[in-house]
């Protein structure tokens, strides 16, 4: 098996990782420690499939050896049943191995910067985006994620023209990067008369959050713009100007940050916003060369794409990249999204494996 010698190498450097946190002198330094802790929680899984995977090719190798040069027939006959059921646990870790020795994303475990839009059909649009938001609001509460608003722009009938959030946690940008691109609903509308089903649409974006050592901005390309913060309709909620807008001058960037009612605090969200959104374009160009090389069955990196149709006559979710149709609208509207991002994981692993 090609894959023994690299499987032998990672249990070899957790051995090492688990050496060095052990060691009493690293109590001071808690840097290295959650460096190391990082490290070791990447390859746990890992290795215990790989010490499984060991001892199963030891009684394999055991149970050979007793049916070549076994005298007693019952043994050999109980050798070669237990052989045949550990040759198929075999190949099953040999599949799961292969999932797991595939590179993981290094921005996986990054929390991430959320943008929600709304788009085509009018007060409806406003209204699916905000319902878009509750559903991803519920699943950071059933993950245990911090959420924070940086920025809301409310619309009539209940709805929202956008919102900008953080979400802060364990693995977040590996779960949330598959929400990236166009959500399309249909449903007959509360502005609605008449019954007919429209189809409207919001635009979801999910940025890896930025950390100062990735991104350096050179403040004197940052245009900042101070203003009072307004509610729904325009109306004033905020009579100091605590509000900020940065424009990145170079890339036409544009981020605002109005929900708290400090200026230097609306000021620090915006800079996390800013520096988000230039990482975000950097792995976008990153992210076009590979696809330049090969095309991915998840297209998580074209945004324009439809990604995924919320049907609300049917009860059903569909999502368009691999196919996945689901009768639980009402369920995943209150945050429960695990199968449907547990399908696009495997869908992107099994792409990444053919690659």
């Amino acid at each position: 098996m090609d894959y023994l010698v690299k499987l032998k190498e990672i249990k070899a450097n957790f051995d090492n990782i688990e050496k060095e946190l052990s060691d009493p002198d690293l109590a001071r330094n808690q840097e290295k420690i959650i460096e190391l802790s990082k490290k070791r929680s990447s390859l746990i899984d890992i290795v215990e499939a790989y010490k499984k995977y060991d001892k199963i090719l030891k009684n394999i190798e055991g149970n050979k050896e007793i049916v070549k040069s076994s005298d007693e027939d019952d043994l050999v006959e109980l050798a070669e049943i237990e052989l045949e059921e550990l040759e198929t646990k075999k190949d099953e870790l040999e599949e799961e191995i292969k999932f797991l020795l595939i590179p993981k994303d290094p921005n996986d475990t990054k929390n991430v910067i959320v943008e929600v839009r709304a788009g085509t059909g009018g007060d409806e649009a406003g209204i699916f985006a905000n319902d878009l938001f509750r559903m991803y609001a519920r699943y950071a509460e059933i993950m245990g994620w911090k959420l924070e608003v940086m920025d809301l722009n409310e619309s009539t009938m209940g709805g929202i023209k956008e919102v900008v959030f953080s979400l802060s946690g364990n693995e977040i940008y590996g779960d949330m990067k598959f929400e990236s691109g166009v959500h399309r609903v249909q449903r007959v509308p509360l502005t609605e008369g008449s019954g007919r089903v429209h189809t409207s649409a919001a635009s979801v974006v999910v940025m890896p959050e930025a950390e100062d050592v990735e991104v350096d901005i050179d403040m004197s390309d940052v245009k900042v713009d101070v203003y009072r913060s307004g509610g729904a309709g325009g109306q004033n909620v905020n009579k100091v100007e605590t509000a900020i807008r940065m424009t990145h001058i170079p890339t036409g960037i544009v981020v605002q940050c109005q929900d708290e009612r400090s200026q230097l605090k609306n000021r620090q969200k915006a800079l996390k916003v800013l520096k988000t959104r230039l990482y975000d374009l950097k792995l976008q160009e990153h992210n076009d060369e590979i696809s330049a090389q090969r095309k991915s069955v998840v297209k998580r990196g074209d945004r324009s794409d439809k990604i995924r149709t919320y049907n609300y006559p049917q009860n059903r979710v569909t999502d368009h990249r691999i196919g996945l149709t689901l009768y639980d609208l009402a369920s995943i509207m209150e945050g429960n999204l695990d199968e449907l991002i547990e399908k696009m994981k495997i869908a992107d692993r099994t792409e990444k494996l053919k690659s």
